[in-house]
């Protein structure tokens, strides 16, 4: 790779994240019975799952592979894992035991489950108010590690 006078972009967070299924309203059914969420639109071969200013699209492709690795997956942030570990028990989805709360979806989409409070990741407060959730707080460690660049919340 050659050094170029053009910029980098920054990294700033996730717009979207795309999941292959074969079936658009059996994985509505998955998600839906794990989360609460609105559907941003819907078409016949895609829906799109609302997170306030990002969502989780999911497409049907004519064949799903239910052999994805385990270094490729994507994150979600919740209010409550507590919560998301008692319905995955309630579904009995069997957690991988890679790191913290990881499972498989039935179309093997590795989904990792981080809660608000312990990471980075933060919403402005108009948004946090306006998804219903302005009561979340960050931890002290999570506080910690924006503060080391730069970023802690006033």
């Amino acid at each position: 790779m050659t050094d170029s006078d053009i910029p980098r972009a920054h990294l700033v967070g996730i717009n979207h994240v795309a999941l292959e299924v074969d079936d658009i309203e059996a994985a509505l059914d998955f998600y839906g019975s794990i989360f609460e969420f609105e559907l941003r639109g819907q078409t016949e071969a895609a829906a799109f799952l609302d997170m306030g200013d990002q969502f989780l699209a999911v497409t049907e492709t004519d064949e799903s592979s239910n052999n994805g690795d385990d270094h490729r997956h994507f994150g979600l942030v919740v209010d409550d894992p507590t919560t998301v570990e008692r319905r995955l028990e309630e579904l009995d989805v069997e957690w991988l035991s890679i790191q913290g709360l990881d499972f498989r979806d039935p179309w093997g989409n590795r989904v990792q489950i981080v809660g608000y409070e312990e990471i980075q990741f933060t919403k402005a407060d108009h948004i946090l108010e306006a998804m219903e959730l302005s009561d979340l707080e960050k931890s002290e460690a999570a506080i910690a590690e924006l503060s080391e660049k730069g970023m802690a919340p006033e």
